[in-house]
């Protein structure tokens, strides 16, 4: 069984969808929880969320070893490390710190180091990670609120998080094939940063690696492992047909531009936060039966609007601070009380949620414990089906999006893939 340790969850979420692409059954289970026996025998991969990525590097050193630990009990023979296709941690970094851990528990002395995605623009040539047709640092990542991105070289971001050496492969020689590639490793220890520019590159690198007791990426370097039985059918009975909703608490351009496309075609109310920060519960309340209103059918044959609940929709909306109060810990807090009010009411059997700390805090508060990995909505964006401690017997439908990835249509055209 291949385990995989995932610094977030929405990046848990993508590394699964790939994974199944590639043929594997697969749930993802949310930090400690103890999925059953059945759920653990029934997947090809097992992949636990954790919110490391942005942590001291003790910590996020402490949580990983501690999934790998359970992971390893789970049967787990493969361990894959998933981090941000930006290969974004902290200022300081804890990538590296949480590899050296994970190599050195394992006892292995080379790890790959595969961040690239290009589906959603993210490659790496001779060593630099480009977003698109940019540098990375010279892309939007250069001034993330909190893990701002002043390096392009991969090696350079990650040799000062390691105490291993740090090498690079380069386009040329991972086109040499599998065979060759494999040859290459086998004469590397410490990191090694492979280059991929497209898909076929990755599918190189993950034949040349499926093998290896380590490896770590993005969630891209999924498409060439092998290890899946093929069968990919989630182990969990999929929630039945109803209304769904979209809970964002990202400001990324990416989201904001969702919105506006949705906003032709559903209804979108924005968090008044001033309100919410005065009183977030009322303003969930407000916010939850304002969904309930627009989200339930007005006839049989009517499946309803999939309304959008946001934090913002202009650069002009976003505010970081209101009386001394930290802004998007309030829209996170919101949106979970949102997102609990909706599924203890039934209001909805679907919630796409906008937002890698916002999905974090909407399946914490959900008490959601293994999700199981369905259809694929868009790269680096799946479904999945979950048991929540408000909703019984019910599974709830999720999808779990990073603020930057998904197209334009994104909040509008998830629901017929469900």
């Amino acid at each position: 069984m291949l385990g995989a340790i995932a610094d977030d969850f929405t990046g848990a979420t993508d590394l699964a969808a790939m994974l199944r692409r590639s043929g594997h059954s697969v749930i993802v289970v949310i930090e400690d929880s103890s999925p059953d026996a059945t759920q653990v025998a029934s997947a090809d991969a097992v992949v636990v969320a954790l919110k490391i990525r942005s942590c001291p590097a003790v910590e996020a050193v402490d949580a990983a070893l501690a999934a790998l630990s359970r992971l390893q009990e789970w049967g787990a023979n493969r361990i894959y490390i998933k981090y941000a296709s930006t290969f974004d941690s902290t200022p300081q970094g804890n990538i590296g710190h949480v590899l050296d851990a994970v190599a050195g528990r394992l006892g292995v002395e080379r790890c790959v180091v595969v961040p690239a995605l290009p589906e959603n623009g993210r490659t790496v040539y001779q060593g630099h990670l480009f977003v698109h047709d940019q540098l990375l640092a010279e892309s939007p990542m250069k001034d993330h609120p909190l893990n701002p991105m002043r390096r392009s070289r991969v090696a350079e971001v990650l040799e000062p998080q390691t105490k291993l050496p740090v090498s690079e492969i380069h386009e040329s020689e991972v086109r040499s094939g599998a065979g060759r590639l494999r040859e290459l490793l086998a004469r590397r220890s410490g990191h090694v940063v492979i280059d991929a520019i497209d898909d076929g590159d990755l599918e190189l690198i993950g034949a040349a690696v499926s093998d290896e007791p380590l490896v770590s990426g993005g969630s891209g370097l999924a498409l060439g492992l092998t290890g899946g039985s093929g069968d990919t059918s989630p182990p969990v009975a999929w929630p039945e047909p109803g209304s769904g909703a979209v809970l964002c608490g990202s400001v990324s351009s990416a989201t904001r531009r969702q919105i506006e496309i949705a906003s032709k075609e559903a209804p979108v109310r924005t968090i008044d936060l001033k309100k919410a920060v005065a009183d977030p519960s009322s303003e969930a309340e407000s916010l939850a039966q304002w969904v309930t209103q627009h989200a339930s059918p007005t006839t049989p044959s009517d499946p309803g609007a999939h309304p959008v609940v946001c934090a913002a929709r202009s650069l002009g909306d976003v505010v970081r601070e209101i009386d001394g109060i930290d802004v998007a810990a309030t829209v996170e807090t919101v949106l979970s009380q949102v997102a609990r009010r909706l599924v203890s009411w039934d209001a909805v059997r679907a919630i796409l949620i906008g937002g890698g700390e916002s999905s974090g805090a909407v399946v914490r508060e959900l008490g959601i414990e293994v999700l199981a990995i369905g259809t694929e909505i868009s790269p680096g964006v799946c479904w999945s089906a979950a048991r929540t401690r408000y909703s019984g017997d019910r599974t709830v439908a999720l999808a779990l999006k990073s603020g930057n990835f998904g197209g334009d249509r994104l909040f509008l055209d998830a629901w017929e893939l469900l």
